[in-house]
């Protein structure tokens, strides 16, 4: 548990790698003698951005660590840290399956308690992570909420992926952040579940049979072949690599995908819920 919560440490705002990031940036910055309102300008971001890297307060993106290395003539030593400081924009139990959600060539997913991170719309995850307990600080929220946007890249990748949502319809029951969110949520569901290479199904809550008692899961696929399991509660997470283990996993979304709402008819039942709100 103690080892856990280091790892979790290690990389929240303000410790670990991204102070230590934020400190090589500092010591660069003032070798090239450059405050931070005219390296922010260099590089488009303002001096109080600048100083909240360099504080370990906020994430870098890969692209300005790639111009602030240039510029300061770091010879690669910011770029050198530019994975681990992506990583950190994750919670550390997410971590490895956020890469391997990256790389997926397929990606399947059940979800029954609140809409997947790579559906969810800027408002939905604000609302959802300003609910939890204990409570988190205005920098971290705002850190997950700009990484699990950043995840939809996704969706654009090319060649696209092939995607599969099913979630229980009590998910999109939910009122979390209140109506409008509500509103907005449903929208960029309908819009997102018009892709080609998406498939998105509503399990409705009446269903008398249903496979996904077990509770959520998601199985990602890679180019190589690989097939991974991915569970997750409460703050916690477990990475399945077991042939077998995964092969159940497949098995159990092929039945829960046969039971819940076609595609056609859960778009048709999003469309009637926005009608609704």
């Amino acid at each position: 548990m103690a080892e856990r919560e280091q790892s979790e440490q290690a990389h929240e705002p303000g410790t670990g790698i991204l102070s230590f990031f934020g400190r090589q940036l500092k010591l660069l910055r003032v070798a090239a003698g450059l405050e931070r309102a005219e390296f922010g300008a260099m590089t488009g971001y303002s001096a109080s951005t600048i100083a909240a890297f360099e504080q370990g307060r906020r994430i870098a993106s890969p692209q300005f660590i790639d111009k602030a290395d240039d510029l300061l003539n770091a010879g690669g030593v910011l770029k050198a840290g530019k994975e681990e400081v992506a990583r950190a924009q994750y919670p550390a139990f997410f971590r490895d399956a956020a890469r391997l959600e990256a790389e997926a060539v397929e990606l399947c997913s059940y979800d029954t308690i609140v809409v997947k991170g790579l559906l969810q719309t800027e408002e939905y995850t604000r609302a959802l992570l300003t609910e939890r307990r204990p409570l988190l600080d205005e920098a971290t929220i705002e850190q997950r909420v700009t990484a699990r946007q950043a995840r939809q890249g996704i969706f654009n990748r090319w060649p696209a992926p092939l995607l599969s949502f099913v979630m229980e319809e009590y998910v999109l029951m939910r009122g979390l952040g209140g109506r409008a969110v509500r509103r907005g949520q449903l929208e960029q569901l309908l819009l997102i579940g018009q892709k080609r290479n998406v498939e998105l199904q509503i399990m409705p809550c009446d269903r008398e049979d249903n496979a996904g008692v077990d509770g959520p899961f998601t199985v990602i696929t890679r180019q190589n072949g690989e097939q991974f399991g991915y569970l997750e509660a409460q703050g916690r997470s477990t990475l399945v690599s077991d042939r077998e283990e995964v092969r159940a996993l497949l098995a159990r979304y092929g039945i829960i995908r046969g039971q819940a709402l076609t595609p056609r008819e859960s778009l048709a039942y999003i469309e009637k819920s926005l009608g609704e709100v």
